[in-house]
């Protein structure tokens, strides 16, 4: 069974067959094949005049999918049928006139690529399906406000044949270019809510073999788009009562079939007939509707003209199907307000039904505040803006989390629906971290230890009392390598725990009576470290997760009166992340990541070194993003002389001692987030 045609082309038919057959010239379509071709077909019109082919306007509808054929001066003949059945790549021709041009519309099953070619009388249409090629680029992205206030993205493609598919989720219009590829300055999100329009911001990003585009938007609108050549344009459009009462000069969109109307004290109810009989629409008019007016209109669509008219008279127009019920503004009002009272009514005299849900998914308590139930589990009196008609009631078994509601049929027809909405199995997110903690030491020492002792007539010279009394013969003798504590003692320290090298020499005379005692020590130390964390956790969409590992280190604290009791502080990895799954397939994640550390020690205990990165990122599903690093680089130089010998150009090296160190700490954080894709039901 075929789909009903539209209005507008039921009614573009029927113009077609009421008007004369030559009003628009003599070219006739008379006869109309389809050739099929394996994966290919090709339509041939046959017509009464040859006609130029660059005259013919062909475009593509999206939904559905649709390729169009507008021949100007051209009328079928009274023998062609007005629709076709076909088969491969279409589904179905369909013909329609307006006296001005011939439109054949083919309802195609796949994309395709076609060719127009004129042969004499013979217009000639090859479909071929579209073929795999390499992604092109598409072009410029452009935004503007058109005329009835609508947002107007206008995409410049590669190829007339690049695939589109558009579907509305929620608030977002996501429209899927297939075969296409994205410049990298077209990788951005615009904001565009400084226009106007519903539409707030428009993302594009690459997706799967194409490229996808996002139409954030806000409030009631719905959306419109076609594709001519190589241009696709979008088109959403408000639908509050605000834009459409807007009138002609704000830009509310009228797609009647223009009339011209020159009346001169009509009355209204006449008015209306000529409308209704122009464009064979019912119209009732109530009983009250009166008056005169006087009109002059040229070339004006018909559903302006009547929005016209409508506000002249104060009369408000309503549509209950194929009718359209028009009264003065203050009756239609008093109207609807009667009837809202009849069903208030009705609805305190209709039977209460009960019925009990069981929520499988999400808990009982959820639903507390949409039924005005308390924490008892028991509906609360004068409660307001719940889902419960006044007389209604509801109650929560936390043990079954079963929901029992006794109210009218409609108010459960709505609980259910909500719980029908809000109890399904939440998708969940691996969320994938690697915390790198990398540090680079380098630390490098000089020192020398110098000894000097000398025996001269009547005295014994020397740089420390020990060496002195050695010579003298006052202590033990112990001459040699090693001296025992000299003036000048400029080692090398320590560096990491690593003793430094030394290196010693003695230098006498030949009769033992000077000496001199050299010691060199050095220390150079090199240290490289990576520290890499790794936690990995699953939670729901939209729920926190938090996983924690480390240590608790004890210190003391006063708890008055001089005693003393045992804190903990805390030095651990601490990961916490809320991700949320948006409709395009990426991941929101608030993340609040801590690396803590052991630190050095104080008075008051120990200290906690500490590194904290809270921020919130979107990510695609599976990639990595990097949320945060911490580089810090520590630079010191100490040198150690005597006066004035230290300064000795050479030789005053072996009065200095010198140490230097560097020390250099980088933090990075790595974030995958992958969808889980829930099993497949057998």
């Amino acid at each position: 069974m075929s789909a009903p045609w539209p209005a507008w082309l039921a009614a573009l038919a029927l113009l077609t067959l009421l008007r004369p057959a030559c009003a628009a010239g003599d070219t006739r379509l008379h006869a109309l094949d389809i050739h099929y071709h394996q994966d290919a077909a090709t339509l041939e019109l046959r017509l009464t005049a040859p006609i130029d082919a660059t005259r013919v306007s062909t475009f593509v509808l999206i939904d559905p999918l649709q390729l169009v054929l507008d021949l100007p001066e051209v009328t079928p003949a009274a023998n062609l049928p007005r629709r076709l059945a076909a088969s491969g790549l279409l589904k179905q021709v369909t013909l329609a006139g307006d006296g001005e041009r011939l439109r054949v519309l083919l309802r195609l099953k796949h994309p395709v690529t076609h060719r127009l070619q004129a042969q004499g009388e013979r217009l000639l249409l090859e479909l071929a399906p579209r073929a795999g090629e390499d992604a092109a680029a598409i072009g410029q992205i452009d935004f503007r406000r058109g005329p009835a206030g609508e947002g107007r993205l206008t995409l410049e493609l590669a190829s007339a044949d690049h695939p589109v598919q558009l579907r509305q989720l929620g608030q977002r219009l996501v429209a899927n270019i297939g075969g296409a590829s994205l410049p990298g300055s077209l990788r951005r999100r615009v904001e565009v809510g400084g226009f106007g329009t519903p539409v707030r911001y428009h993302t594009a990003l690459p997706h799967d073999d194409g490229v996808r585009l996002v139409l954030e938007t806000q409030g009631p609108w719905r959306y419109l788009a076609h594709q001519r050549g190589r241009q696709l344009v979008i088109d959403v459009l408000p639908t509050t009562a605000a834009a459409q009462a807007a009138g002609a000069g704000a830009g509310k969109q009228y797609s009647g079939k223009k009339l011209s109307l020159n009346f001169q004290n009509i009355e209204i109810r006449a008015a209306l007939q000529v409308l209704a009989d122009f464009t064979g629409t019912n119209i009732i008019a109530s009983d009250t509707v009166a008056g005169q007016l006087s009109l002059r209109l040229k070339d004006l669509p018909w559903d302006q003209a009547l929005d016209l008219i409508l506000q002249a008279g104060g009369l408000e127009m309503r549509r209950h199907g194929d009718v359209l019920w028009i009264a003065p503004r203050e009756d239609m009002l008093a109207r609807e307000r009667q009837e809202l009272e009849q069903k208030a009514q009705i609805a305190d005299l209709e039977p209460l039904h009960a019925e009990s849900f069981q929520l499988n998914y999400q808990r009982a308590d959820t639903l507390r505040r949409a039924l005005g139930i308390g924490e008892d589990g028991a509906t609360q009196p004068g409660r307001r803006h719940t889902l419960l008609s006044r007389r209604g009631s509801a109650m929560i078994d936390s043990h079954t989390n079963q929901l029992l509601v006794t109210d009218t049929l409609a108010a459960l027809a709505n609980v259910r629906k909500l719980i029908e909405r809000i109890d399904v199995a939440a998708r969940q997110v691996v969320i994938e971290a690697r915390i790198v903690e990398a540090d680079d030491g380098f630390a490098r020492n000089l020192g020398v230890k110098l000894g000097l002792s000398a025996l001269t007539r009547g005295a014994a010279v020397g740089n420390s009392y020990a060496g002195v009394g050695e010579l003298s013969g006052q202590t033990a003798a112990a001459r040699g390598l090693y001296l025992r504590e000299p003036a000048l003692d400029l080692r090398a320290d320590t560096t990491g725990g690593n003793i430094p090298g030394s290196f010693a020499f003695t230098l006498f005379n030949a009769a033992a009576q000077r000496f001199l005692n050299v010691e060199l020590s050095a220390l150079e130390a090199d240290g490289r470290g990576k520290i890499v964390s790794s936690p990995r956790l699953v939670t729901a969409d939209q729920q926190a997760a938090l996983i924690e590992q480390g240590e608790e280190i004890p210190y003391q604290q006063s708890a008055g009166n001089g005693v003393t009791t045992t804190a903990f502080k805390k030095a651990n990895l601490k990961l916490e992340v809320t991700p949320q799954i948006t409709p395009d397939g990426n991941v929101i994640l608030d993340v609040d990541v801590n690396k803590d550390s052991r630190g050095s020690a104080t008075p008051g205990g120990l200290a906690i070194n500490t590194k904290h990165i809270k921020t919130k990122v979107q990510v695609e599903d599976g990639g990595t993003v990097v949320i945060g690093g911490i580089y810090t680089q520590a630079d010191q130089d100490h040198e150690t002389r005597v006066p004035l010998l230290g300064e000795i150009p050479l030789l005053g090296a072996l009065f200095r001692q010198r140490s230097s160190r560097r020390e250099k700490t980088e933090l990075l954080i790595f974030l995958t987030p992958r969808i889980v894709v829930p099993p497949r039901p057998y």
